[in-house]
């Protein structure tokens, strides 16, 4: 049975984009595959956060988890901080990771020109810590969107390396995995490129939004003056919108709209509407089952303790046969 692992940072509620980009996959891979999933709370350190607020952003994270249909007993879903084997294997891989390579990472070098007053070590090794989390659980399957495929890329060269250093075949290459062979990628509302956090509040539909504020969202969404000729190219910002309606809506109403704007007759007051009504439908299930579960403190740390235990058992086992590999076990 093929292991898989993949984590989401507690920075906040999930949104469209790690619902599509990973956790639609979560609940297939469950049934069938050894699955790992936590939640990055150390990660999210990079960014400072409020440490009244780390606790309650995990566990809020760990109920939506639950209530879109993870199941505890099937997998080991858990927090970060709770193993600390991870940390260890950090610092192991760290001692392979260089400097140039880091520097070279997408993510960090447009992470340090949006931030350049936290340009952190943390930040800087980010996939050596990724990686880390990977590689404890032995996952060869990481169902991530398509913005974290370098990020799995290094993971391999880490693993690799480790390999040839120690002349083992110990750790197995991870891949990125999604159902349909592509990877996700996600608009945001703002028309610049994936759906993110960082990009502000406005450029993301959150699963626990509601009818009004999706509606005011996708209203506000950016577009252009409208096609000038029949058969005119989509603008970045109109294709973003098709591709959200694509996620959410029929094939005939995607295909009515398409063929709107092939004609360059579209009206866009009516495309955003039929989409914020597509959108409510999609999502008002799931947010109803979230808030359902978000206040039952007592029962989400239950299920965080039994996830610590599941990841602890594959973790030290891990950590020990990697301590004996270097040249610390006996």
């Amino acid at each position: 049975m093929e292991t898989v692992v993949s984590g989401i940072r507690p920075t906040g509620k999930l949104h469209l984009g790690n619902y599509f980009g990973a956790y639609k996959n979560f609940l297939t891979l469950q049934d069938s595959h050894r699955c790992y999933f936590f939640i990055a709370d150390y990660h999210s350190l990079t960014t400072h956060p409020n440490p009244a607020d780390l606790r309650k952003n995990a566990l809020h994270v760990l109920a939506e988890y639950i209530a879109l249909g993870l199941d505890p007993e099937k997998c080991a879903i858990y927090l970060q901080s709770d193993l600390p084997e991870t940390s260890e294997l950090y610092l192991f891989m760290a001692m392979n990771a260089y400097k140039g390579e880091l520097e070279r990472v997408t993510s960090f070098k447009d992470k340090i020109k949006d931030n350049p007053n936290n340009i952190n070590a943390g930040l800087l090794t980010y996939p050596v810590l990724m990686a880390a989390d990977i590689l404890i659980h032995h996952g060869t399957k990481v169902p991530v969107g398509k913005d974290q495929e370098q990020h799995l890329e290094m993971a391999r060269t880490f693993g690799n390396r480790f390999n040839r250093i120690y002349d083992t075949n110990y750790f197995a290459e991870p891949t990125a995995f999604n159902f349909n062979n592509k990877l996700v990628k996600v608009p945001g509302l703002s028309g610049t490129g994936k759906m993110s956090k960082s990009a502000g509040e406005a450029d993301c539909i959150y699963l626990c939004d509601d009818a009004k504020t999706l509606e005011k969202k996708i209203k506000r969404a950016k577009t252009d003056a409208g096609p000038s000729a029949p058969h005119s190219e989509m603008s970045p910002e109109i294709k973003n919108l098709f591709d959200l309606m694509a996620l959410v809506s029929t094939n005939e109403t995607c295909s009515f709209f398409e063929e709107e704007h092939a004609k360059a007759s579209i009206r866009y007051g009516d495309f955003k509407g039929q989409l914020a009504k597509d959108m409510e439908a999609f999502i008002a299930p799931k947010r109803e089952a979230i808030l359902g579960l978000v206040g039952d403190t007592k029962k989400l740390n239950s299920i965080a303790q039994l996830g610590k235990e599941k990841a602890h058992a594959s973790g030290a086992k891990t950590l020990k046969e990697v301590r004996k590999i270097i040249g610390f076990g006996s």
